[in-house]
């Protein structure tokens, strides 16, 4: 049997790739929400980051979020992007609103 090979995605310049926190609705009557009935939601957690922007003076402005952070994002901003079965989004890190802290 052999193993199937993981991709992997690596975020140029000042992106960030995300996958988007999964919440199991129910409703009162019991009735489960399939997620293609439900409103996407701007909440995700950060997979990887790139390097940064690189400003005018050449010099690098890292990125603020970290690996594992929960962010919250812009609606409508962001790629999303399907692999080995499995939903990321690519955003910039200026549509990153904030970091989501419990």
């Amino acid at each position: 049997m052999t193993q199937k090979k993981k991709t992997l995605l690596k975020p140029l310049g000042n992106r960030v790739i995300a996958k988007r926190m999964e919440e199991e609705e129910i409703t009162r009557g019991g009735i489960i929400i399939p997620d293609s009935a439900k409103k996407k939601q701007e909440t995700a957690k950060v997979i990887a980051i790139g390097p940064g922007k690189t400003l005018e003076n050449g010099k690098l402005e890292p990125i603020t979020v970290k690996i594992g952070d929960v962010i919250l994002m812009d609606k409508y901003s962001g790629q999303e992007v399907q692999l080995d079965d499995e939903e990321y989004i690519i955003v910039k890190a200026d549509d990153i609103i904030a970091i989501v802290e419990e």
